[in-house]
């Protein structure tokens, strides 16, 4: 790779690690230009301000003092940077089997760089259209998550699509109210237990350990594993 080229590169890595840092800065109430040029990535650039120019001259976001905001283009740009990055955690931990933070900071940061939209879609229904990473940030939605017929067959399928006897691995629930979460955690159904599909009517009944539980259907349904040995 030429020298020209690898500055192009990395201009556009420090790109979006500003856009993806500004979509999580505002997730958890903060819009600070001082904390963004901290970001390793845009230091790395030896841009500074100047990138942070750069982008507002590209229409990408708007600084004001010390805020920084995104442009409709800025977030259409950070919500595919942060869909590839949470996505890749997600492939990292629930089918790579990955267990080191920073193994998978690593590696979800250089694939957040490289998917290609399809891409990014393909692994979304390989893993049953996530709606968090694993650190329970939420996944952007894609247009995978909009058919109702998926090409693909996801690795991760609710409770309810297990054989009768078949093992699953919890990887994430989507409860319709955070009392049921709570009631299902205290039960030991979270993310990394593993259960197995006794019955499916009159109820169903599943088994995790050595203790049997009856559900709804509607509860099974929210339930989302990786089948098990």
């Amino acid at each position: 790779m030429s020298e020209q080229r690898q500055d192009l590169v990395s201009k556009q890595r420090a790109i979006d690690e500003v856009l993806e840092f500004v979509w999580a800065e505002r997730e958890g109430g903060h819009n600070s230009i001082k904390d963004l040029l901290c970001i390793d990535e845009i230091q790395k650039t030896g841009g500074d301000r100047e990138l942070l120019k750069e982008m507002e001259a590209s229409g990408l976001l708007k600084t004001e003092g010390d805020k920084i905001t995104l442009t409709p283009e800025g977030e259409e740009g950070a919500c595919a940077i942060v869909r590839r990055h949470r996505l890749a955690e997600r492939l990292l931990t629930d089918v790579l089997d990955v267990t080191d933070e920073e193994d998978i900071e690593i590696n979800a940061c250089n694939f957040e760089h490289t998917l290609s939209a399809s891409v990014a879609d393909s692994i979304c229904t390989l893993l049953g259209h996530p709606p968090t990473c694993p650190h329970g940030h939420p996944i952007p939605k894609g247009r995978c998550c909009e058919k109702t017929v998926d090409s693909i067959k996801p690795l991760v399928i609710p409770v309810n699509e297990l054989d009768i006897g078949e093992f699953g691995r919890i990887v994430f629930i989507v409860p319709k109210t955070h009392h049921r979460l709570d009631r299902l955690g205290a039960m030991g159904l979270v993310p990394g237990s593993t259960i197995r599909l006794h019955q499916r009517t009159p109820a169903y009944v599943i088994a995790i350990g050595e203790t049997t539980l009856a559900l709804d259907p509607e509860i099974v349904g929210e339930i989302y594993v990786k089948r098990a040995e």
